[in-house]
């Protein structure tokens, strides 16, 4: 059975992510293989505490856990192995957690973290603003980008040697034997430490290039124009962002390409202002139509609808029309048409007009009757009891 794995890093079961990221980088440097080589127990103990590090550091495992224990985790309860993961070796560990130990193993590694001669460095991502209409969130939509990057050459297909890997084009890197890695030993009184860089003269790539392209100089990419297509779902908003996956600069003679992420912007509308999932829109009534009640055309995101106002209707008042909003982008809702009243005031009558009005303000129905809730109300209040 295996050990409990807040024992494991020496933290209480309330301990915060913090509290055990520091926790377990303790450990791990304790009983590090390059600090304890051929030390078969330090390395099961490096091991124990990366598989607790792995379950605590996710709340959802930790939650899990916390509940369960290892038997929540999978069939054999730990390990991480509650994911469908665990760790085969030592290597696996620092591809897990290369942000805590900085990839110092994984020089000159592509970006899984595993040793990949032959397979030049990363290329950089792309960021880019996409602008949506609300329309165009409510329903999801298609967009076409044409994206200015760098694209994989194809004169040597991206390894930046002549006439692509065919003939006797490159040969292994004399510095470093083809690892890509310059490895330095030095001994403290900790113990012996190992320091990786990547190698100066084949740049981490454990070769060198021979006859270099001449379309693309040696790099394996060129500067270039690529359309691409996406999917935008319903529900989007400002701020979010979408992400492809090596969809972003080309690497340098064959690296993996960098990402695209697409940030959503959200054009001004005509008619509306977000908020969440509800849009809000201003409707001006004439006094008549306010007291005696109407029926008006108003826009909504699919179209002209039709409302029934009451009579009688103040100003400020809010009314909601059900489902007429934007969606869940977890598609676990809808949100509504809220409509603001505005009762709309003359600025210039006629003499006839006034004479009307003066003959009615006098009226009881026309003066406001402070004991009357619906007049005392604020706009405030009226806005809360729409949503009580």
């Amino acid at each position: 059975m295996p050990r409990d794995y807040y024992d494991v890093l020496g933290v209480d079961q309330d301990a915060s992510e913090k509290e055990i990221k520091k926790a377990y980088r303790k450990k791990a440097m304790e009983y590090h293989p390059d600090r304890n080589p051929d030390d078969p127990e330090a390395e099961k103990k490096f091991k124990e505490a990366s598989e607790a590090y792995e379950v605590l550091s996710d709340s959802e495992q930790r939650q899990r856990y916390d509940q369960f224990g290892h038997a929540g985790l999978g069939e054999d309860g730990g390990g991480g192995r509650g994911r469908g993961r665990g760790f085969h070796d030592i290597e696996d560990i620092f591809d897990a957690f290369s942000d805590i130990f900085g990839g110092a193993r994984g020089a000159g590694r592509g970006r899984g973290g595993r040793a990949d001669r032959g397979r030049g460095r990363p290329g950089s991502d792309l960021r880019v603003s996409l602008s949506l209409t609300l329309e165009e969130i409510a329903e999801g939509t298609e967009k076409n980008l044409r994206l200015q990057k760098y694209l994989e050459c194809e004169s040597c297909d991206g390894t930046g040697a002549e006439g692509g890997m065919g003939g006797q084009n490159f040969s292994m890197c004399p510095k470093c034997d083809g690892t890509g890695e310059i490895r330095q030993v030095s001994r403290s009184v900790f113990g012996q430490m190992v320091n990786v860089q990547p190698c100066p003269r084949c740049e981490g790539d454990g070769r060198i290039i021979e006859n270099l392209c001449d379309e693309c100089g040696g790099e394996g990419r060129v500067q270039g124009e690529e359309s691409i297509s996406i999917n935008v779902p319903p529900g989007v908003m400002e701020g979010n962002y979408l992400t492809l996956a090596e969809a972003g600069n080309a690497g340098l003679r064959g690296g993996p390409s960098g990402d695209l992420r697409i940030e959503i912007e959200e054009e001004p509308h005509e008619h509306f202002e977000r908020d969440g999932l509800d849009i809000y829109y201003d409707l001006h009534l004439s006094f008549p139509e306010a007291a005696l009640g109407t029926e008006v055309d108003v826009p909504t995101l699919k179209g002209q609808a039709r409302l029934e106002v009451d009579p009688g209707v103040q100003a400020g008042k809010i009314l909601r029309m059900r489902d007429r909003g934007l969606p869940d982008l977890e598609g676990s809702g809808q949100g509504d048409q809220m409509i603001r009243v505005h009762v709309w005031t003359p600025q210039e009558l006629t003499t006839e007009e006034r004479e009307l009005l003066e003959q009615l303000q006098d009226h009881d129905h026309f003066q406001p009757s402070p004991g009357d809730e619906k007049t005392e109300k604020s706009f405030f209040r009226r806005v809360s009891d729409v949503f009580s």
